[in-house]
């Protein structure tokens, strides 16, 4: 398909009878259908939701080609953060149970998240704000605002959020933000794993083998002899509770994983 001028997807076009909406279109439609505050609820309302913001996605990726869309984007950054957070809420609420990373939920339901990675922020954007909020004296309310959407609206972020909020919580005048970060990740992750094996009576030196390399590898193996091995022996389980006591592993140590997982 031949790329068309700036103002066919800015303004829309007409093709053999059929009309094709532009980006000001489709905003409209948003922010008409979907206003800011108001939680979209309803299977249809969801659908036509996901369905319009993946239009408006699609339509943006093409339009940033362009010189002229600078300074026309109509939604100013945070409102298109908030919108970004609804329809991310709508994707983890419907992928739960699901394949994960699948983007095709149901059979008409698409939602366009590799869009969302190109553009979304990443931990190095988030500390230079927190920089901008230590240099202002830990005063500027605005920069926490900022931070807090920018999370949101990032799938890879959202799961870091806690941890986010509870270094913030830590920073001081006399916090040098960078190296302070990277010390505060490596105390919370020990920490937190500590917990893990304590609680789950999982085995310690298995465990962090196995934690380690997921984290190195980029992918947690939630199947095969490895994580049998961390398993504390049959007899704990009281009979037949084995399986439901390795899914309760499985879950925690992916959402261990997932908080961690890109941060040096």
């Amino acid at each position: 398909m031949l790329l068309k001028d700036f103002g066919s997807y800015y303004d829309g076009f007409d093709d053999n009878g059929k009309h094709y909406p532009g980006y000001t279109e489709l905003i409209g439609q948003l922010t008409a259908k979907f206003p800011l505050g108001q939680p979209v609820t309803g299977e249809h309302n969801q659908k036509e939701f996901i369905a319009l913001f993946g239009s408006i996605l699609r339509i943006r990726n093409i339009l940033t080609a362009f010189d002229d869309f600078e300074g026309k984007e109509i939604l100013p950054q945070r409102d298109l953060q908030d919108y970004q957070s609804a329809y991310l809420d709508l994707y983890q609420e419907l992928r739960r149970g699901r394949q994960a990373d699948k983007e095709n939920i149901n059979d008409d339901i698409i939602f366009e998240i590799e869009l969302i990675r190109q553009v979304e922020v990443n931990i190095d954007y988030i500390l230079m704000l927190v920089a901008r909020y230590h240099q202002s004296n830990c005063e500027d309310k605005d920069i926490l605002a900022s931070i807090g959407k920018a999370v949101d609206s990032s799938l890879r972020l959202r799961s870091k959020k806690e941890l986010i909020e509870r270094f913030i919580e830590t920073v001081n005048a006399d916090t040098k933000v960078v190296e302070d970060w990277r010390d505060f990740v490596v105390k919370q992750k020990a920490s937190d794993l500590d917990a893990i094996i304590a609680e789950e009576n999982l085995k310690a030196d298995e465990t962090r083998r196995f934690v380690d390399n997921a984290l190195r590898d980029g992918v947690l193996k939630t199947t095969g002899t490895d994580i049998d091995r961390i398993l504390p022996p049959v007899s704990r389980f009281g009979g037949g509770n084995r399986a439901a006591k390795k899914q309760g592993v499985i879950e925690r140590l992916m959402a261990f994983f997932e908080k961690y997982f890109g941060l040096a």
